[in-house]
């Protein structure tokens, strides 16, 4: 691809690193901004930026929030007796958008995965036996990916928890094998959250 602009070819490539998007899809995208009123574009800069600059992980649960605590951990209506476990934040999002589930949350960061180099100490695991351990939890439902690093997170997870006497469930199988939470329609996500099932060892 030929550029007559090195600023054009620069936000074209800036654009084409993101995931899915190739730099066909990139030039056009870059088209469609040079076209847009430059506070448009600069609202949108702004909007990146702050990703990096103004966004905390919620220093209980691992969400992303605004603030030290997410809206979820700081809400009193949330019961404090089942945390669900969620390998990222768009997974606890699309949970979210069910409003089938009332408890709280436990943001992993990314599951065990050897053939990529991610152990338990790459995760948010700690904190989570540590939450089990000081307070007043008695389930904690598993809801990974239905992947082999999903099973084996779930695996360690509830070896690692059993010993401290709280239920594990992981949520019924509605979602297909190989299937990702966060892609998964609102009604399966639902259903497999309240028929959710004892995780047996």
């Amino acid at each position: 691809m030929q550029f007559t602009s090195g600023i054009v070819e620069q936000a074209v490539e800036a654009l084409s690193s993101f995931p899915g998007i190739g730099k066909r899809t990139a030039l056009r995208l870059v088209m469609y901004l040079l076209k847009r009123p430059e506070m448009e574009v600069a609202h949108l800069a702004d909007a990146l930026l702050k990703l990096k600059t103004e966004l905390h992980l919620c220093e209980v649960c691992g969400n992303v929030s605004d603030h030290k605590k997410c809206h979820v951990c700081v809400n009193p209506n949330r019961s404090e007796e089942v945390i669900c476990v969620v390998e990222d934040f768009s997974d606890l999002m699309a949970i979210e958008s069910t409003a089938q589930f009332k408890g709280k949350y436990h943001v992993l960061g990314g599951l065990i995965s050897p053939m990529d180099g991610v152990g338990p100490d790459d995760l948010n695991i700690a904190s989570l036996v540590g939450r089990v351990e000081h307070a007043l939890v008695g389930e904690v439902m598993m809801a990974l990916s239905a992947t082999v690093e999903g099973d084996t997170t779930m695996y360690y997870l509830a070896k690692k928890l059993k010993p401290h006497g709280v239920t594990i469930t992981c949520i019924a199988r509605g979602i297909a094998v190989g299937g990702e939470i966060e892609y998964a329609d609102e009604v399966t996500l639902g259903r497999s959250i309240a028929q959710r099932t004892e995780y047996l060892l």
